[in-house]
């Protein structure tokens, strides 16, 4: 994939860098420094060159570069917009679904994501891990649950931890009968490919439990040569990998966007896994689609892609409900239930024609 080479060997972190390089216009410089001060900023060299300095509406960038929309707070925006604080019985730990946990081990990225539903979280500024008491409560808290059976490794991103304490993490869950699935999740892949060498692979490994990664990326120019590589050093190593992707307008709301990505996907033998619905974070209304757009579009990918390449449209119900399916329906009622001595049912195929089912004898 081609690449826009603006000489820039390290991670631009302040508005002023953003504006020098030419990725936002000196005009809005003073409101950018408002967004930072209140969401983290971050652009590595890999990410950067994607971004095509001659598309004022770039899918890379729209995704990376702060916006002034950023300072816009609408009604219904929430700090903690899926209610991981509702679910926290101690600190690092959300505890939603019976079978599983997140375990936030760290607060900072390689990238800020302009919608990230954490945004008021993580960041330089906060604690960037951890301590080691809380962590060995954490530890406790999933040892006393005998039902938790898989631990997901979020923050932040745990790939930005170090490959020595990434493996002392696992050895550790490993070490617990009842946990028998790590995963995590990460841009890294993406953001910063040359961080996934042998050493990180082996340390996302550990006797006792199989590991999974989740990788995050929103449109098929992320999946460069060098983060395909990185993705298939972890797969090589036998470390299966799904997709999480977020609807996002102006980044991947069309269907050949959606279909070059989820394809890009399951060429890298990445399982597309979610595409989330946007949250309601705050800042973020610019970046969210409808709902209705979205089950468009799903209906849109079932008629155009393999059935390997359908992930599942998710929404986080706001307040800590969990997630809920919220794609098209293909199924209706044909007649009325309970008046008819066979139900029957109306089938949308993926051409938009309607079947009956059973057919008519």
């Amino acid at each position: 994939m081609s690449k826009f080479n603006r000489g820039i060997a390290s991670t631009l972190r302040q508005p002023s860098e953003l504006v020098a390089h030419g990725f936002a216009p000196a005009a809005d410089l003073p409101d950018l420094k408002k967004v930072a001060a209140r969401y983290a900023v971050a652009l590595t060299p890999e990410v950067a060159a994607l971004i095509d300095p001659d598309d004022p509406n770039d899918p890379i960038a729209r995704q990376y570069i702060p916006s002034v929309d950023e300072l816009a707070v609408q009604p219904g925006e929430r700090a903690d917009p899926i209610g991981d604080r509702a679910h926290s019985p101690v600190e690092g730990i959300v505890h939603r679904y019976p079978d599983r946990v997140l375990f936030k081990l760290v607060h900072v990225c390689a990238v800020y994501c302009r919608f990230c539903f954490r945004r008021e979280m993580v960041g330089p500024g906060r604690e960037s891990a951890l301590s080691q008491r809380t962590y060995r409560s954490a530890l406790d808290y999933i040892r006393s649950h005998g039902e938790i059976w898989e631990v997901i490794l979020t923050g932040g991103d745990p790939l930005m931890l170090s490959p020595r304490r990434l493996a002392e993490i696992v050895t550790d869950l490993a070490a617990i009968d009842h946990v028998r699935i790590i995963r995590l999740h990460t841009r890294i892949p993406v953001a910063d490919p040359a961080r996934v060498d042998d050493e990180m692979v082996a340390a996302l490994k550990a006797a006792g439990a199989t590991t999974w990664v989740a990788l995050h990326a929103n449109h098929p120019r992320e999946l460069t040569g060098s983060a395909r590589a990185a993705c298939a050093r972890m797969i090589d190593a036998g470390i299966p990998m799904v997709s999480q992707s977020v609807l996002l307008r102006g980044v991947n709301d069309d269907a050949a966007t959606l279909e070059a990505l989820m394809r890009a996907f399951v060429e890298c033998r990445i399982k597309p896994y979610y595409l989330h619905h946007g949250d309601l974070a705050p800042g973020t209304a610019h970046l969210r689609t409808t709902l209705e757009q979205g089950q468009e579009l799903m209906r849109a990918l079932r008629g155009r892609v393999s059935g390997l390449c359908q992930p599942d449209y998710v929404l986080d119900i706001p307040g800590g409900h969990g997630k809920a399916p919220v794609g098209p329906s293909y199924l209706s009622p044909a007649n009325s239930p309970g008046r008819d001595p066979q139900s029957r049912y109306r089938v949308v195929d993926y051409c938009g024609d309607v079947h009956l089912y059973p057919p008519n004898p």
